[in-house]
């Protein structure tokens, strides 16, 4: 490279001080970007999930509720309170009855010998059972009153199952206290049915104000999303703007030179550097592929300041790189033909 001055023109980019500050902003600012993305997706997936929720809704048609519900009995409506108050008046009368001692314990399968119990019997349930899941706090207990009824009918079930000759005392017992429970259930279901619809009502309410919550908040989020977002892309553009009031005029000293160092690039890095001129100058005309340096001829005064000190700083950097690589690989090169010449010299 050769040039009139012994000051390298390079010297003359924006102080290293300016450039570390810049970099650290965006480096800052990039962050905050990516934050805000994240963000974006979040909220769009809330959106996308209520819309295949709506077309479900839709193709579907209004479905009916489950039976029963979900919360713990202790958490249930007045309704159903009073339901299981008269359900566990109902309860007593059945284990009261003089019939009723067979099924108030688990079955003692190994004092009775009863070894193909287990076989026969997929699910034990007695009223002891019954009784501690229904007193539970910690949310193992029945979630509603149909729950416990199929419990009780479960432990006559498998009475009747496993003793299963129908002239057997327990079957006996099983079958007439079954009959009994059935004709009190069949009572009070009017009353459950109602308790029910009334809580699917509650539910619906507590369930639409969740969502109508939620819709608020990500609503909120959105528009803050969009004041930040809008807000980073003024700070760039204001930060575009003061670079490019930064970049002063190249002298004819470094026009001479990038048009020389221009033509040093690799192939990979002379398409680069024309991609740099093709973005910002529309009269720019050289296709970045298939190109070759004996192809480009720059008029650089047609460049604007911005676009000339982009190409400047990049040749600069690209020739850096390239000189480095071309160091590295050229002592490799020497290290690798060492051996053979020690070899030459021994024989």
């Amino acid at each position: 490279m050769v040039h009139n001055s012994e000051e390298n023109p390079y010297n003359h980019s924006i102080s290293i001080e300016n450039l570390n500050r810049y970099k650290h902003f965006l480096y800052g600012l990039n962050s905050q970007v990516n934050q805000l993305e994240k963000q974006v997706k979040e909220v769009e997936q809330f959106y996308q999930s209520i819309d295949v929720l709506n077309n479900d809704c839709k193709n579907k048609g209004r479905e009916k509720p489950p039976t029963g519900s979900r919360k713990p009995l202790q958490c249930a409506s007045e309704e159903m309170q009073e339901v299981m108050r008269h359900f566990s008046k109902m309860l007593s009368e059945i284990t009261q009855h003089r019939w009723a001692w067979p099924f108030l314990e688990p079955v003692d399968v190994e004092g009775l010998g009863l070894d193909d119990y287990f076989e026969i019997i997929e699910k034990p349930m007695d009223f002891s059972t019954i009784k501690r899941k229904m007193n539970a706090k910690d949310g193992s207990g029945y979630k509603n009153v149909r729950e416990i009824y199929a419990d009780v009918r479960l432990i006559f079930n498998n009475a009747t199952k496993y003793n299963n000759d129908e002239k057997s005392d327990v079957h006996v017992m099983a079958k007439t206290l079954l009959h009994k429970f059935e004709k009190k259930w069949l009572l009070l279901l009017p009353k459950v049915a109602k308790a029910e619809s009334e809580l699917s009502k509650e539910e619906a309410r507590e369930n639409l104000t969740k969502k109508l919550a939620q819709e608020t908040a990500y609503a909120n989020m959105t528009r803050k999303l969009s004041a930040e977002l809008s807000k980073a892309d003024m700070t760039l553009t204001n930060l575009k703007t003061t670079m490019i009031a930064k970049c002063r005029k190249l002298s004819p000293l470094e026009k001479s030179l990038l048009a020389a160092e221009i033509t040093k690039l690799s192939p990979d890095n002379l398409r680069n550097a024309l991609e740099i001129l093709n973005e910002n100058n529309p009269n720019f005309q050289y296709s970045v592929d298939d190109v070759t340096t004996e192809d480009v001829t720059l008029d650089l005064d047609s460049q604007s300041n911005y676009n000339a000190w982009r190409l400047y700083m990049f040749v600069k950097n690209a020739l850096e790189l390239q000189d480095a690589t071309s160091a590295v690989t050229h002592d490799n090169n020497i290290e690798e033909k060492e051996p053979d010449a020690k070899k030459r010299r021994m024989v």
